[in-house]
């Protein structure tokens, strides 16, 4: 007979019937659990009841497990396997799930009663850990007493990720210092354990990643999984598309051109093994290219014409690698999976773990002191370790689920390879890679207001190869003329005649190929709106520093610089306001913004919209307190886990 494939997925109530049945076909009837217990069962916060059934075609189920989730410890309420499919391995299948459970969410111990009578039953456990704590009389009815059995969970000294290499038989992996568990395809395939939780990073070593060939298959069932996985089905499509290869790789094309400047020969190869390569010279050239084109082996060609470009890009597999190259690269997988995870000395078991980008040396960062500790305590107090980490800490930010940018990002700058890299890691992500790029520059948010009919200072750009001075005699002074990217006020001019505007913009010219031109709108403030999952966060009035026409005066020093700043209920805001701020920062993402709007008139325009926007304690703050950090770890957390696609459980103590 053919071995049945097993998958395990949380019930519901259409399974209601069968379990029932199944209560009555396993169980003597004083064991019975009543069709009321088992509906509150499947509707309770703190139970999970599980189906075990065959993943054929027709599916069938075959037996479940009901479980108790206490704060410290899961409780095997029930396990039940229909009799024809008994002794044939189902029951360990479901244990081997409960302890990856318990292991994975850091429970301490696995509890369950067992009939006193049922000795072949406590033997089982007893082989798999389990020890009699006590006698409990009359348990099921009169004279049928039980036995309570417990297994402590041993803790595990590395984070809640484990990292798995798939590797496809007869190849043998001779190689034990790596921490990684080594898997053959069918293991990862078939195991239950590797079917029902997102908490593995797999990396594929297969001897193909052909169409429908299992290495295809095993990046396919990881998204499906919802595992993170390297190379994604996403990398091996466009490792075969040039075109694509070419494109990604334009963001490091100096750093590609300044490491092979010395290269007598127009041809030229790099292999690449888990971000490292052997070649002496190309450390940082092999980095960047694990992070643009993130696979575990692969080699890249390159072509010298007017400059160097990528010829082609090839995944390696195993049994492709020779002798020395098989020993760099167990000598690279250990020094990688080695600084790819580390032991986090915490007191208490975290649910996820958040990592917050910050710079110490950093004059104006965008959340003070004070306010960095508010989100550190309501991670606590949510169960999520949140640690702070600097721009040293690229080589771990695998260890994270989240990473929560807190100091001023740009486009040209480590900020955005951070994003960039979290976000290839499977990381949630604030500030995303695309809302730094969208709102970095104002011509990309004036074209896309422009599109949409969002209501700004009249608007023109500039630019440097087109420019004629005539352009001047057709705006009215005073205008203001803004770098793309520039922020707080740096990098903005406000010119009061043609002569004025031309000094700005030679100097402009320098710096970008584009120039914005805006009508100047004098207002006594700013209006800023954080916006967080598009919905207002928080309201200020930011005032204009003290004779000057800026929020932030730049010549000036001392406390002088920056204008005065009113908080409001968000319920205070002029409803125009607010409904365009949302407008504006739904055009970019879902992310955290702050929308800056001028409000002259009864009409509102749009000024720009903010990534990273500023969280200070004592301004942003002081309406709505600690709830504001509060909301901030909600939504990190509904991110994950909606990337991990959990089902929300609350674990209430019995």
């Amino acid at each position: 007979m053919k071995p049945l494939n097993i998958q395990i997925r949380k019930a519901g109530t259409d399974d209601l019937e069968f379990l029932v049945k199944l209560e009555q076909n396993c169980f003597e009837p004083f064991q019975q659990n009543s069709r009321q217990n088992i509906r509150h069962s499947l509707l309770s916060d703190f139970q999970r009841v599980l189906i075990a059934e065959t993943s054929a075609k027709n599916k069938k189920a075959i037996g479940s497990l009901t479980l108790f989730l206490y704060q410290h410890t899961v409780r095997i309420y029930s396990v039940a396997i229909l009799p024809e499919f008994q002794n044939k391995g189902f029951g360990e299948l479901l244990l081997k799930h409960v302890f990856e459970l318990a292991r994975r969410n850091k429970y301490e111990k696995i509890a369950i009663e067992v009939s006193e009578k049922n000795e072949a039953l406590i033997n089982w456990y007893r082989k798999r850990g389990f020890r009699t704590i006590k006698t409990i009389p009359d348990y099921y009815e009169e004279g049928e007493h039980a036995l309570k059995m417990e297994c402590r969970i041993k803790a595990e000294s590395s984070g809640k990720t484990t990292n798995v290499i798939v590797i496809n038989q007869p190849f043998k992996w001779s190689f034990t210092e790596v921490d990684a568990n080594i898997i053959t395809v069918k293991e990862y395939i078939n195991n239950p354990v590797y079917q029902n939780s997102t908490d593995f990073r797999i990396f594929n070593l297969c001897s193909s990643y052909k169409y429908q060939s299992y290495g295809y298959y095993v990046s396919l069932l990881a998204t499906a999984r919802s595992q993170r996985v390297i190379p994604s089905i996403a990398t091996i499509r466009d490792f075969r598309l040039l075109n694509v290869v070419n494109s990604a790789a334009f963001d490091i094309e100096e750093e590609i051109n300044r490491s092979l400047t010395r290269e007598k020969s127009s041809n030229f190869s790099l292999k690449v093994f888990f971000g490292q390569t052997s070649t002496r010279g190309f450390k940082a050239l092999a980095m960047k290219l694990y992070q643009l084109f993130e696979a575990p082996l692969f080699k890249v060609d390159f072509v010298k014409h007017d400059k160097w470009l990528i010829k082609d890009i090839q995944v390696l597999t195993l049994p492709k690698l020779g002798g020395d190259e098989l020993e760099n690269m167990y000598e690279f997988a250990r020094k990688y999976f080695s600084r790819k995870r580390f032991s986090k000395p915490k007191l208490t078991n975290f649910k996820y773990d958040i990592a917050v980008l910050v710079n110490p040396e950093e004059e104006t960062p965008p959340s003070n002191t004070a306010a960095l500790q508010k989100l550190k305590n309501a991670a606590t107090k949510k169960n999520v370790f949140l640690e702070f980490i600097t721009r040293k800490n690229m080589d771990k930010i695998n260890e994270f689920d989240a990473l929560f940018i807190r100091e001023t990002t740009n486009v040209n700058d480590y900020t955005y390879e951070f994003s960039r890299m979290a976000y290839a890691e499977g990381l949630v992500v604030i500030d995303d890679p695309w809302s730094i790029l969208k709102c970095s520059n104002k011509i990309y948010q004036n074209e896309i207001f422009r599109k949409h009919k969002i209501p700004t200072p009249q608007t023109i750009v500039f630019t440097k190869n087109l420019f004629n001075k005539k352009l001047l005699n057709e705006v009215n002074y005073p205008i203001v003329l803004k770098q793309p990217d520039s922020a707080f006020s740096l990098g903005v001019f406000k010119v009061d005649n043609e002569e004025e505007a031309l000094t700005a913009l030679d100097r402009l010219f320098k710096k970008s190929d584009m120039v914005v031109c805006q009508e100047f709108v004098y207002s006594d403030f700013d209006w800023r709106i954080g916006i967080l999952d598009n919905k207002a966060l928080f309201a200020c009035k930011y005032y204009m520093s003290e004779n000057h026409w800026q929020i932030y005066n730049w010549k000036e020093i001392g406390d002088e610089y920056a204008g005065d700043s009113e908080t409001l209920p968000v319920e205070e805001v002029p409803e125009l306001v607010l409904k365009t701020a949302l407008k504006a920062a739904a055009l970019i993402g879902d992310g955290l913004y702050g929308v800056d709007l001028k409000m002259i008139d009864d009409k509102v325009y749009v000024v720009e919209v903010n990534d990273n926007p500023n969280i200070d304690s004592g301004i942003e703050d002081l309406v709505l307190g600690d709830k504001l950090y509060d909301t901030l770890i909600d939504s990190l957390i509904n991110r994950i886990e909606i990337a991990k696609n959990v089902q929300k459980i609350e674990l209430t103590v019995r």
